[in-house]
């Protein structure tokens, strides 16, 4: 699926360093990179920055799978923290489940290699 640049990320998500790395229909890959702003107290990759990647990804699914000329926004999401980041980079896969003409239902995972990092489903409101 090829998209203009300019649409598949906000300024908040090139903040964070998102890269896409798949995106078709109803599913999107983004890395993120584990870069010194995005450390938490710990030294570890902040919960906040990988919500936001997941967020991000979801949207992006969705947008590739009711099209990208309709606007889509998060209408509720849960995340399960698995494992802590202390480096490199991390991969967010993402997938629509449902599709209906006003809500759809995503699925995603936080991976860093074969290592589950975390788990979440969220609803988006088609707008």
């Amino acid at each position: 699926m090829t998209v203009p640049d300019d649409v598949v990320f906000s300024a908040f998500s090139q903040l964070l360093g998102c890269r896409l790395q798949r995106l078709e229909n109803g599913v999107a890959e983004v890395a993120m990179a584990l870069e010194p702003h995005l450390r938490n107290r710990g030294g570890k990759l902040h919960g906040g920055a990988i919500f936001s990647l997941v967020d991000t990804t979801m949207g992006l699914a969705c947008s590739s799978s009711h099209g990208f000329d309709q606007q889509s926004v998060t209408l509720e999401c849960k995340i399960n923290y698995l494992r802590a980041v202390s480096e490199g980079d991390v991969l967010c896969v993402s997938r629509v489940l449902h599709a209906g003409r006003r809500t759809l239902v995503v699925d995603a995972d936080v991976l860093q290699g074969d290592k589950l990092v975390a788990k979440a489903q969220g609803t988006f409101v088609v707008l």
